[in-house]
């Protein structure tokens, strides 16, 4: 690990989906800061979206 690289915790039980409040599955991070956090549901509901704006997603 490089010195100054942030790292984003492992998704718990505790993460909940920024949408309906199921478990978070996936992390999705912006291109410009922030996050949001998906069900599995979600996340590929709009999976075709954040392709597009080229977010970082992580699998929890």
């Amino acid at each position: 690990m490089q010195p100054g690289t942030l790292t984003r915790p492992e998704l718990t039980l505790a993460d909940r989906c920024d949408r309906c409040g199921a478990a978070a599955k996936v992390r999705a991070v912006l291109p410009k800061g922030g996050e949001l956090l998906f069900c599995g549901h979600h996340a590929r509901a709009h999976a075709d979206k954040l392709r597009e704006l080229e977010v970082d997603v992580q699998q929890g």
